[in-house]
């Protein structure tokens, strides 16, 4: 049974040509703005790649960059169809194009769903990076001096000064590390030296944190160390003073922002996959409208167009009929290749002495 049949008259042919050029170049623009999308994200997670410990998340871009540039061909190869159905004697070449054609422009569409799947599907992955990245920053913050981490202390203070964030989860991440570099420690001091003694690890720990986790809203000037100490400072209340330092860890900071970024591009990538599948519906209805055409005399004919020229399910059955005959034209050619060949002079210098070797009858 034919899939959603549609009468086209020579008029409503050339209309929806002419229409579907015109969406083509829509569709194009889309496509180079899903790209550019795809860039920016990209972009985006790369200037945080120093506090992520691996890059899963960089899937999502990485697809909208693909399906943005095939959507550009894609769109280009459409509208020449379009202007091709115009003239019947130039449609007939596109004939054994556009079915591969069609097999591949869905395969690409389907991508920007999987892509905006996997941006909500990925947070959890997202977070665990940031989470393991952001502890081995706030564990290598003092080691300036070391190759490869020399650039740590500037990535973490940008970072909780932008997103206005302190720690991993909170502030108190700070006190678990050693953040000042023993360069900078007096360690003829008794208080250096009974810290470091008191720690079975020999680190220099205490209850401070780094400026960047300063609040500019607070009211009083920053206080960074002996946060717990209500008397180390006067008229100071460690559990009330919630706006000396950022309450907000830079984990969740991150999260926020790129979820964010995720449900601002989501709904764009999905306006462009129904664009892109109105294009490819709209072309395969002109294309077996077309179909029609080619072999009459009288090209003002009236004609049908279809999705499927059978039902879905007997659609299928012939799809992975012609793949499994595929496959097994590719395994007798492999079959064929790996079959040891007989070489006419060894089989003649074989048959020779057999030969000499019967008796006469």
């Amino acid at each position: 049974m034919v899939l959603l049949k549609l009468k086209f008259p020579f008029q409503k042919r050339v209309r929806l040509a002419q229409g579907l050029w015109l969406l083509s170049w829509v569709a194009m623009f889309s496509g180079a703005i899903t790209f550019a999308l795809g860039v920016f994200l990209k972009t985006e997670l790369h200037r945080r790649s120093e506090v992520m410990h691996n890059m899963d998340i960089h899937i999502v871009p990485n697809l909208l960059m693909a399906v943005g540039l095939a959507s550009v061909g894609i769109n280009i190869c459409a509208g020449k169809v379009c202007q091709d159905s115009l003239d019947p004697s130039r449609f007939p070449r596109w004939k054994t194009f556009l079915p591969p054609f069609f097999c591949i422009s869905i395969f690409f569409t389907s991508l920007l769903m999987v892509a905006m799947i996997l941006s909500y599907a990925l947070q959890p992955s997202l977070e665990e990076s940031l989470k393991i990245g952001l502890k081995n920053g706030i564990r290598f913050y003092k080691d300036t001096d070391t190759p490869g981490r020399c650039f740590q202390k500037e990535t973490i203070d940008r970072l909780q000064i932008e997103f206005l964030c302190c720690g991993n989860t909170n502030y108190r991440d700070w006190f678990e590390v050693q953040w000042i570099s023993n360069r900078y420690l007096d360690f003829t001091s008794k208080e250096v030296k009974d810290r470091v003694r008191s720690n079975v690890d020999g680190r220099y720990l205490v209850d401070g944190v780094p400026f960047s986790c300063c609040n500019p809203a607070s009211s009083r000037p920053c206080i960074q160390y002996s946060l717990l100490d209500n008397a180390a400072h006067y008229n100071y209340e460690y559990q009330t003073e919630e706006l000396n330092l950022h309450n907000r860890g830079c984990r969740q900071a991150l999260v926020s922002y790129y979820m964010g970024l995720m449900n601002t591009i989501g709904p764009g990538v999905l306006s462009v996959f129904l664009l892109q599948m109105t294009v490819l519906v709209s072309l395969r209805y002109l294309q077996t409208a077309m179909e029609a055409v080619l072999g009459q005399e009288n090209v003002e004919i009236e004609t049908e167009g279809y999705i499927l020229e059978k039902g879905v399910k007997e659609s299928l059955l012939e799809m992975k009929e012609k793949v499994m005959n595929i496959i097994r034209f590719t395994q007798v050619g492999d079959a064929s290749a790996t079959t040891p060949t007989t070489d006419p002079e060894a089989a003649a210098a074989t048959a020779a002495p057999e030969k000499a070797a019967t008796p006469p009858s």
